[in-house]
């Protein structure tokens, strides 16, 4: 009811009427070309008629409106669903007219005054016939325009998740090849030359290893989850090696990885968010958990141990991880920001959902 009264609302509610009051003159004139005039424009007949067609086109117009909103956020808007919306759009359509004329042309015609200048059956054929030709026509016209518009909205949509996804891949690459992260690994590299050298080697080949993946992927928005995951457990033992009993990081992952993809070193940006967020030592430490839900999403939980700062948390890094999946798919990424815990809920998308909108967008 609300939007009803919105301008936009009114605009709509607006065009529509004129366009049943256009449609009824049509209607009404061409009867009266073929000699079947009904007398006057404010007789019971004729305002039976014209409150029958602003009720049946209105109701057959936001239906159609109500089941493309409803099929485009569950299934998506192609020839099998629109075929659906047209088939449901008449099934409601069709008793409602039926009853409509039936009851206006047999029980109530004398209490309402209806006159017909043909025989009732006979009227009440011509009249169902021409509703269902017209509520077919304004259903095929509003699914033409909602066409149009909504290929409009997506190009510009797609052009806009296109400049999103090159500066978010390039911020990514940024953070990931940072002077801070390397002079902290070449700090923990040094103590360790004189502390432990096996683990100094070890630690080196890992290191290696992480920079050679962020190097190898720079121009791969997406990677299979079971390539993230080799990279994640070198990230995580350096980690530990730096960090050592402050944090605790384990994998749940319950899925084929090498099915499933996901935007490169999103799960080492979430790692590396809730060290960045959270005091940890030996007394207090950082449990992160990485954890498969189903086949549908990964979820990196974490208890929360917030640092006292001064500056409000931008939340860059998951704004980075929501642009970049907003261009594969119509998942969420969930945010669960609790008293005790902090948990991002991100989709795993397989091939099928990437080659459709690599294909819509080429």
């Amino acid at each position: 009811m609300r939007r009803l009264f919105t301008k936009k609302g009114l605009q709509k509610f607006f065009f529509r009427w004129m366009v049943v009051n256009l449609v009824y003159f049509a209607v009404k004139l061409s009867m009266e070309n073929d000699g079947k005039q009904y007398e006057g424009l404010f007789t019971s007949t004729s305002l039976f008629y014209y409150v029958s067609a602003f009720f049946l086109l209105m109701l057959t117009w936001e239906t159609n409106d109500y089941l493309l909103k409803k099929y485009k956020k569950r299934y998506g808007i192609n020839f099998k669903s629109g075929l659906k919306i047209v088939v449901i759009n008449m099934l409601i359509m069709l008793p409602v007219c039926a009853l409509t004329y039936y009851v206006a042309l047999f029980p109530f015609k004398e209490v309402w005054g209806i006159v017909c200048p043909n025989p009732p059956n006979q009227q009440f054929a011509i009249d169902f016939s021409r509703a269902v030709l017209i509520g077919l026509a304004v259903v095929f016209a509003n699914m033409f325009q909602y066409a149009l518009t909504h290929n409009d909205k997506l190009e510009k949509q797609l052009e806009d998740l296109k400049k999103d996804m090159v500066a978010s891949q390039y911020t990514s690459l940024k953070n990931q090849i940072s002077p801070h992260f390397l002079f902290n690994s070449l700090n923990t590299l040094t103590s360790l030359m004189y502390e432990d050298r096996d683990l100094a080697s070890d630690f080196v080949t890992r290191l290696a290893s992480s920079y050679r993946y962020i190097l190898d992927n720079r121009e791969h928005d997406l990677v299979s989850l079971k390539k993230e995951l080799e990279f994640l457990d070198s990230f995580i033992f350096m980690m530990r090696v730096r960090h050592k009993e402050a944090i605790t990081i384990n994998l749940e992952i319950k899925v084929s990885p090498e099915k499933f993809f996901i935007p490169t070193l999103s799960l080492q940006m979430l790692v590396e968010n809730a060290l960045k967020h959270n005091v940890y030592s030996k007394e207090r430490p950082l449990n992160i958990t990485i954890s498969s839900i189903q086949n549908d999403a990964l979820a990196i939980h974490n208890n929360f141990q917030p640092r006292e700062s001064k500056e409000e948390s931008t939340q860059v890094g998951i704004k980075n991880i929501k642009k970049r999946y907003a261009f594969y798919t119509n998942k969420q990424v969930l945010v669960r920001d609790e008293d005790r815990f902090f948990e991002v809920i991100i989709p795993l998308l397989d091939k099928s959902s990437i080659q459709v909108n690599l294909k819509a967008i080429s």
